[in-house]
């Protein structure tokens, strides 16, 4: 998929506010790219600051550009397919928090365990599903990747857990996926992710205690995109300072708009978790474009000043894209190149989704017990209403 794009090689530059060009040296066709991240990249909380030397292929640095600029190809057709009423009900997209997944995708590895609230549908694609499975499944369909049957919050994958509904409940069940690693004795990380908007949940405090009793390889991570739906995080937080609220967990705060600063922190993340140091509070400052939700057109509570600014100081695929091309690593049109592909690729995907047919009546029952182990009767919605295998 998109295989035609991995050709070229970066280099860098990052900052949440303007761009900034990064200090890089290589020579000009070698495999590898030493990269020096800005010190603004992260702040720390009782933690020494990772080094800001990394390290990429060519091969590397065009896959990440390559996915996002799919990434965002794919929320678009999203956005269209639900304005035409092809989707319906919930609908997340992730427009603008492309470096999030990508970056941590890029240091992880698929021993590795994600799981996240209901902006889900860029894990999902990083983790393995495709293109056309999320898509399915958005408009219903049979080849959803859950059967038509999940939607918008409901998509897993490999090593991934969703896709949760409920506000901030997928990070106690991180902190139990990373129980079971260390019990298990798998030298693996667990990225339990929510929003600021959960941020102040109990049940949050509850794991980053039990977290820390054991000493669990997790990192949970904040994605703070400044707006719990229409509320502002000024508004609803007394202290915005997400990466300081484990206490007694240490904490990094990292530029979210930069895959590149992603990419360098969680995999110093996974190195701090898997040597047994205990788990982190790791807060990702990003920022989303559209809407909480599709219903909701996202500038009542906020200005269009304001995201225009954002789109245009802090665009993680634009970054990366200066970067490359400012560094005669790649042109412009080498990248238009991957964009058209990666247009083409979704709209391909688009029409299978489409053409696919929604799930035969009788799915309606299935998959709720694991096989093997089901009740041969189902409770339907009402009292008197069951169902039989």
């Amino acid at each position: 998929m998109l295989r035609s794009a991995t050709r070229l090689l970066a280099t860098k530059r990052v900052a949440f506010t303007p761009m900034r060009a990064l200090s890089t040296s290589m020579p000009r066709f070698a495999d590898k790219l030493n990269i020096t991240l800005p010190e603004s990249s992260f702040e720390m909380y009782n933690a020494d600051k990772p080094s800001l030397e990394v390290e990429f292929s060519k091969d590397e640095l065009i896959d990440m550009y390559t996915k996002m600029a799919t990434m965002r190809r794919m929320e678009m057709a999203a956005d269209g397919l639900y304005k035409a009423k092809k989707i319906r009900g919930f609908c997340h997209l992730c427009n603008g928090q492309e470096a999030v997944s990508v970056g941590m995708e890029a240091a992880i590895t698929h021993t590795d365990h994600v799981i996240t609230a209901y902006r889900c549908h860029g894990f999902t694609y990083l983790r393995g599903g495709s293109v056309e499975s999320i898509l399915a499944e958005l408009m219903g369909r049979e080849t959803g990747i859950s059967k038509g049957k999940g939607g918008s919050m409901h998509m897993f994958a490999t090593s991934f857990y969703g896709g949760n509904g409920i506000v901030g409940a997928q990070v106690p069940l991180g902190a139990g996926i990373a129980f079971t690693q260390k019990y298990l004795e798998n030298p693996s990380v667990t990225f339990a992710l929510y929003g600021d908007g959960a941020a102040n949940q109990g049940q949050v405090f509850e794991a980053f205690n039990m977290a820390k009793l054991w000493d669990l390889p997790c990192v949970f991570v904040c994605e703070n995109n400044k707006y719990g739906m229409g509320t502002s995080d000024k508004r609803s937080s007394a202290n915005t300072e997400y990466f300081k609220r484990g206490d007694y967990i240490p904490g990094i705060k990292v530029n979210g708009m930069d895959v590149l600063s992603v990419y360098r922190a969680c995999q110093w993340a996974k190195e701090w978790t898997t040597s047994g140091k205990g788990p982190l509070v790791m807060e990702l400052a990003t920022y989303r474009y559209g809407g909480h939700s599709m219903s909701d057109p996202g500038t009542t509570y906020r200005t269009r000043e304001e995201i225009q600014h954002m789109r245009s100081t802090s665009d993680p695929i634009t970054g990366l894209k200066h970067t490359l091309i400012e560094h005669d690593i790649a042109t412009e049109a080498d990248l238009k190149s991957i964009d058209k592909e990666a247009r083409r690729y979704v709209d391909e995907c688009v029409k299978k989704a489409e053409a696919a047919p929604e799930p035969s009546a009788k799915e309606f029952c299935t998959d709720i017990y694991q096989p093997g182990s089901w009740s041969t009767t189902i409770r339907g919605r009402e009292p008197n209403e069951v169902y039989h295998y």
